[in-house]
C-alpha cells in the first residue's frame, strides 16, 4: 500500500487538489486510490500521532486508523492532505527559523503506517508572498510576533528540504513551487494520485478557472476542447497565453503591507527563494515538478 502526505505548504491550496481528485471517483475506483474527505481522517490522525508519541504502530492500530478513514477494503494508495501536518500557522516562523519543525513531523506520519510505501508530497511558496497571507490569516498577531525577530532574507526553502530529505530516510519527496502550480495543475494531480498522465482526471482546468475571467476561461476551455494540445509542452504554452491576457490581476498580486517590506526587500526575499529553487531542483532524492 502507498500512502501519500500532502504537507501543504501553508496558503497554497486550501484542499483544492483533495476536491479535484474526489471529483474522479470512477478513476480512483478502477486504480484502488483512496481520497478520503479531510473531515474524516483529521482529527483521526492527530490522535493517533498523539498516541504514538513518534512510535510505529502496530500492525492493529494501522488497520483501526485505514477502518476509521474509508470504508473501502482495497487500497493501492490513499492520500492524506492537511496543511497542519506541517505545523499550525503561529509556527511558521519560530524564533528558531523557519519550518523548523517540519522535519521532524516526516517520521512520525510515516509511522503510522510503518509497512507502507510512504511519500510527501509539498507545493513551496514565495516568502514575500507566505508572510503577508499569515499575517492576514491570523490578524491578531502583531508583524513582531509573527516574524519572531527572524530576518525575511532568512526564510529560506534551501535548508528545510535539506532536513526534510534527512529526515524521509529515503521515503519520497515530491515538491513543487505554488507560483507554478496554474501551469503543471494535471502533473500534480497525476503525481499526487499515482495515476498514468494518461487518463485525463476531471478538474485538471479547476485552478484556472479562480484565477481567470469568466469569459477567459470559456475561451481558453472552447479552445482546448477544439484543438486538444498534443504535448503537455503545448498544453503549457497555450495556458501561458491565456492568462497573459486573461488572467485575473488580483488573483495573481498581493499587496504586501509590512513594515520594512518596500521593494527592495520583496526582490532580494524572491531572489533568495528563485535560487533555493534551482538547488532543490537538483537535490538527490527529490522529485521536483516544473513547468
Amino acid at each position: 500500500m502507498q500512502v501519500v502526505f500532502h504537507l501543504g505548504a501553508h496558503a497554497t491550496d486550501e484542499d483544492s487538489l483533495v476536491r479535484c481528485l474526489a471529483r474522479n471517483p470512477r478513476v480512483l475506483d478502477e486504480n484502488g486510490v483512496i481520497v478520503p474527505h479531510p473531515r474524516r481522517y483529521r482529527m483521526v490522525l492527530r490522535d493517533t500521532l498523539l498516541a504514538l508519541k513518534g512510535g510505529e504502530a502496530d500492525p492493529e492500530t494501522a488497520d483501526a486508523v485505514l477502518a476509521a478513514v474509508t470504508d473501502k477494503e482495497e487500497i493501492n494508495r490513499i492520500i492524506f492532505s492537511h496543511e497542519y501536518f506541517m505545523c499550525i500557522p503561529e509556527r511558521v516562523v519560530t524564533d528558531k527559523g523557519f519550518y523548523t519543525m517540519v522535519p521532524g513531523k516526516l517520521e512520525p506520519l510515516a509511522n503510522i503506517f510503518p509497512d507502507a510505501e510512504i511519500e510527501f508530497h509539498l507545493a513551496l511558496i514565495n516568502p514575500a508572498t507566505l508572510i503577508p497571507a499569515l499575517a492576514t490569516r491570523l490578524p491578531e498577531r502583531s508583524y513582531d510576533d509573527l516574524m519572531q525577530g527572524v530576518d525575511p532574507r532568512d526564510l529560506r526553502w534551501r535548508p528545510v528540504l535539506e532536513r526534510m530529505v534527512e529526515a524521509a530516510q529515503g521515503h519520497k519527496i515530491v515538491v513543487w513551487c505554488n507560483e507554478d502550480a496554474p501551469l503543471i495543475w494535471p502533473e500534480i494531480l497525476h503525481s499526487l494520485s499515482g495515476i498514468s498522465g494518461d487518463v485525463t482526471l476531471n478538474g485538471e482546468q479547476m485552478i484556472l478557472k479562480t484565477i481567470m475571467t469568466e469569459g477567459g476561461f470559456r475561451r481558453y476551455a472552447d479552445y482546448i476542447l477544439n484543438n486538444p494540445p498534443k504535448t503537455v509542452e503545448q498544453r503549457r504554452k497555450i495556458t501561458m497565453a491565456f492568462l497573459d491576457k486573461f488572467a485575473k490581476p488580483d488573483e495573481l498580486e498581493m499587496d504586501v503591507a509590512l513594515p520594512g517590506w518596500d521593494e527592495a526587500l520583496i526582490d532580494e526575499v524572491t531572489a533568495l527563494y528563485e535560487a533555493d529553487i534551482d538547488a532543490i531542483a537538483a537535490m538527490p532524492n527529490v522529485t521536483f515538478l516544473a513547468p
